[in-house]
């Protein structure tokens, strides 16, 4: 096992033990860990091969819906994936309103590995959204989404 299979390898073990009771809020509630691997995937078979930038995949809803800390991606993964993973969290403190509003500005002046992530992310989702509906969801919220993540993949 080569280096930086073994750090994948660590990060995704990491991301699969902080995300291990959740589930996607599709009608299957798929595990949760699907997501963030599905990102780093989509970025890996895009051609990226920046470790950091797939180890702030794997790892960049941890903060945001886990008990995980920034201190602890710094500790645990170094200075440089910490930084990519606080750029593309959400400070789930604000209204979801004004979280949305605030990802279409911080966009367009994040770094190139954060706005990375954030397309990966935002692909993941659109393609989840068209295979089917989260429980709860109307049509119109969807589409509602895909008019939002436009705005927010405009900005990467």
């Amino acid at each position: 096992m080569n280096n930086s299979t073994g750090i994948l390898l660590k990060t995704a073990n990491f991301a699969a033990i902080k995300h291990k009771d959740q589930r996607r809020k599709d009608p299957a509630k798929t595990p949760y860990i699907n997501h963030p691997i599905g990102v780093a995937n989509y970025l890996s078979e895009a051609g990226v091969d920046d470790i950091e930038v797939l180890q702030a995949a794997l790892l960049h809803d941890t903060v945001e819906d886990t008990d995980t800390t920034i201190d602890e991606i710094r500790d645990t993964f170094g200075d440089k994936v910490a930084r990519i993973v606080a750029e593309v969290t959400d400070d789930k403190g604000l209204e979801k309103a004004e979280r949305k509003r605030l990802q279409i500005i911080h966009a367009r002046n994040a770094s190139k590995q954060a706005k990375l992530v954030k397309l990966g992310d935002k692909l993941y989702n659109i393609k989840d959204l068209e295979r089917s509906l989260p429980e709860g969801w109307t049509e119109e919220r969807r589409n509602q989404y895909y008019l939002w993540a436009a705005k927010v993949v405009k900005g990467c």
